[in-house]
């Protein structure tokens, strides 16, 4: 019976295409769904995850990076006298509102005030030594090439934050953030950017141990020291994880996102069970034919299914090919896109249900093989 699945779906080919193209629609419908989610919800850690250092130290509770307060300089006394702690960096996070062009109004903005050193932790990944070397220029501040629109300034342009101007002196890649434009600053500018007077004090710090395969057990050493209560340990992992699934189920756009999937799933289980369905009927003669040569109605419901899943495997080939053009697109023209083989296997699996459950509702197309067909 397989191979009569297979060669009936190369000779009829046309009747299977449409059905086909509906899998890959809804295939490539879920993976792009699924690289959208997880590039958009990830740009929530991108300061974690672009940055270096093996521990956090922030506000206790803070759940993602915008959320975080001041916390006293004893938290890096702490971490300092830690033998195990090779050395620690502050992070200063701030809110701003940016004033450019009277065409863009007001903008909010989230302020990163960074050590400029060349070998610093944060954005590590993502800033070179040189464009980090141009923030010690005072005012002086660096933007994601793909919010220089948004901010309706160029390079060199020249803002007001919070009521001090700064210049934009470098454009960086990779630093969008979710819910704001990131704006990358010195210590020191950050800290005449900001209207509070908070005596010095951080929102984070970020630390690089002696030996990074012990994060657990020195984040547990510093969270058990004596001015810990005012502050709390996560390790790089366990931070970017936390700020993710913040904004993925906290914040209820995970379940919105979890609805769609559902919908994405039932519209392509039901286009391409009318069109295979269709497909079937349309070669309802054949298969009364083999029934009235003594093929059974299981033998036949095999068929069916054997070519439902070669319709699936066919429908992933091509919605794969036409999703990795759409995330080629995406990234060139800045938008946040990612994919895993894990997220990849779960939506292949997803379109291949969606087929054989197709293939489940076509069968019953196979009532109306009755040989009697033949004689009308």
């Amino acid at each position: 019976m397989v191979p009569l699945a297979r060669k009936t779906l190369i000779y009829e080919w046309r009747r299977f295409l449409p059905c086909t193209l509906a899998v890959a629609f809804s295939g490539v419908l879920l993976l792009v769904q699924a690289a959208l989610v997880f590039g958009i919800f990830d740009s929530a850690a991108v300061y974690i995850k672009k940055s270096g250092g093996d521990l956090w130290m922030g506000y206790p509770g803070t759940q993602s990076i915008e959320l975080g307060r001041p916390i006293p300089v004893q938290a890096e006394i702490d971490a300092l006298m830690d033998p195990d702690v090779a050395r620690v960096e502050a992070f200063n996070w701030i809110d701003g509102d940016w004033r450019g062009p009277a065409d863009k109004g007001g903008v909010s903005v989230f302020v990163s005030g960074i050590d400029t050193r060349a070998d610093a932790m944060m954005f590590a990944d993502v800033l070179t030594p040189a464009l980090r070397a141009k923030l010690d220029e005072p005012d002086g501040v660096i933007v994601d090439r793909a919010d220089l629109a948004k901010l309706g300034l160029s390079m060199g342009g020249q803002a007001v934050i919070n009521g001090h101007r700064v210049r934009i002196v470098g454009v960086g890649n990779g630093l969008r953030a979710l819910g704001g434009v990131n704006i990358v600053t010195s210590l020191a500018t950050s800290r005449r950017l900001n209207n509070d007077n908070n005596a010095g004090e951080v929102a984070y710090y970020v630390v690089k141990l002696r030996d990074p395969a012990r994060p657990d057990e020195v984040g547990a050493r510093l969270q058990s020291s004596q001015g810990a209560r005012h502050f709390e340990v996560w390790t790089r992992a366990a931070f970017a994880q936390r700020a993710v699934t913040y904004w993925m189920f906290e914040t209820g756009a995970g379940l919105g996102v979890l609805f769609l999937a559902v919908v994405v799933f039932l519209v392509g289980a039901v286009i391409t069970s009318q069109t295979l369905m269709g497909a079937v009927a349309g070669s309802l003669r054949e298969y009364a034919t083999l029934h009235a040569l003594g093929v059974g109605f299981a033998a036949l419901r095999r068929v069916v299914l054997t070519q439902a899943a070669w319709v699936g495997a066919s429908g992933l080939v091509i919605g794969g090919a036409a999703t990795l053009l759409v995330l080629a697109l995406a990234r060139r023209r800045d938008v946040p896109a990612q994919l895993d083989l894990g997220t990849v296997a779960i939506c292949a699996a997803l379109v291949m249900a969606i087929a054989l459950v197709s293939g489940l509702m076509a069968v019953r197309t196979l009532r109306h093989a009755d040989p009697a067909l033949l004689l009308r």
